[in-house]
């Protein structure tokens, strides 16, 4: 890697969510001294982008549909982030033309049947060859992903014992951009979302025993939890970062660097005050709605007449005013618990998304040496086990609070 041309390639730039991106990098490029471009299949848009931008990247030209023009892309640059979804539409020939060109990757991505079709595809050569392919590198899943593996680190070398379990409470505020409502709708009409309901999804083997599954399902209702003292109910992100979360555990156990035996995660929305029952039975009820709403193909286009389309967003207001709470809850083998915590202000689906995603690029373009499990590392891998506490200190230094073992 050491004669390509960018140290950064943003695919995906034109789109709402790499516009933010192009603009974050923009914003840091001075001081990182990086290299980098902006790239899509539009070379007037990316023009128009690049006026825009105080700091002036290079363009790349490359369509989708031209595997050559996407395999060049691919060739000049260290790393490749990808915003341009839905991922199982677009996104397969990136991640093809970067193991192949031994580029490391990252996006945003929660469709988790589709990261699934890339573990079967090619962890296996993207492991030999130390190339880093990070699908979640957004609000899916680096709170989650990355609290649980600060929370079970924190246990293991404060306490000196094992992690047994780690338990995610999540308060937010923020809108959707169309992309990800894009995505959401391309999962429900190819049926990933009923295909993704295997608890162990992403995990390596793929094979658990009958009472495991049982003890991982989803949950479904709303209950009262002693541990955080709150109402809860299902997480409206859960299905996806549960199953990032335990692919973490599970490659961290194949490389003897385990959370714990039998460990388990799982991740609520939490809901306090006195309202706190009714809250989450009416959020939960209101979640199951737009669920069926959206599993139906006649609801499915009237909600595409009137929700954001791709290219469209929440305003600038909307965006600032934003914001997520994430507690985790560590338990260990022995009855002890670990408190953490990651908050953001500024909307969690496009302001946290997008700086989780860029730290994560420059994490793998700059400080590739202190990444974990040094420079042979690679596969089709998480936050935690691709880039873990060096993540961790870019987003406290980028403004994120992270607070573990408090």
């Amino acid at each position: 890697m050491a004669n390509r041309d960018f140290d950064i390639a943003l695919y995906g730039a034109t789109g709402f969510t790499g516009r933010l991106a192009a603009q974050y990098l923009a914003a840091g490029a001075a001081t990182t001294k990086i290299k980098w471009a902006i790239a899509g299949r539009d070379k007037a848009k990316l023009k128009t982008l690049r006026d825009q931008l105080g700091n002036k990247p290079s363009l790349i030209v490359a369509d989708i549909a031209d595997r050559e023009a996407v395999e060049a892309m691919a060739s000049r640059t260290k790393v490749l982030l990808n915003t341009a979804g839905p991922f199982a539409l677009y996104g397969t020939p990136v991640v093809d033309a970067c193991v192949a060109a031994r580029t490391h990757y990252a996006d945003i991505t929660g469709e988790t049947v589709w990261i699934r079709g890339l573990i079967d595809r090619h962890h296996e050569r993207a492991a030999k060859d130390g190339t880093r392919i990070i699908p979640c590198c957004g609000f899916d899943s680096v709170p989650s992903d990355l609290g649980t593996f600060l929370v079970a680190r924190h246990m293991q070398r404060t306490l000196g014992v094992s992690c047994h379990e780690v338990k995610a409470y999540f308060r937010m505020a923020g809108g959707f951009n169309g992309g990800t409502i894009a995505s959401g709708m391309a999962m429900h009409e190819s049926g990933d979302i009923e295909r993704g309901r295997d608890p162990f999804l992403l995990n390596p083997g793929h094979r658990h025993s009958k009472k495991q599954v049982e003890r991982n399902r989803d949950p479904s209702g709303v209950a009262y939890d002693k541990d955080i003292g709150a109402w809860v109910g299902p997480f409206m992100m859960g299905q996806i970062n549960t199953r990032v979360v335990r692919r973490s555990a599970a490659l961290f156990g194949q490389w003897g660097e385990p959370y714990g035996k039998e460990f388990r995660y799982q991740e609520y929305s939490r809901f306090g005050g006195a309202l706190g029952g009714a809250k989450a039975a009416l959020v939960t009820g209101v979640m199951a709605g737009f669920g069926l709403a959206m599993s139906g193909s006649f609801t499915r286009a009237a909600m595409k007449k009137v929700l954001p389309k791709p290219g469209e967003g929440p305003s600038e207001k909307a965006m600032d005013s934003g914001w997520f709470d994430c507690v985790l809850i560590g338990t260990a083998e022995d009855g002890r618990q670990v408190r953490g915590r990651i908050r953001h202000k500024g909307d969690p689906g496009n302001r946290a998304t997008v700086r989780f995603l860029c730290e994560s690029g420059l994490a793998l373009a700059l400080d590739t040496k202190r990444l974990p499990g040094g420079l042979k590392r690679g596969g089709i891998l998480t936050p935690a086990t691709g880039l873990g506490d060096v993540l961790a200190e870019r987003l406290q230094g980028a403004g994120t609070t992270i607070e573990i073992g408090g």
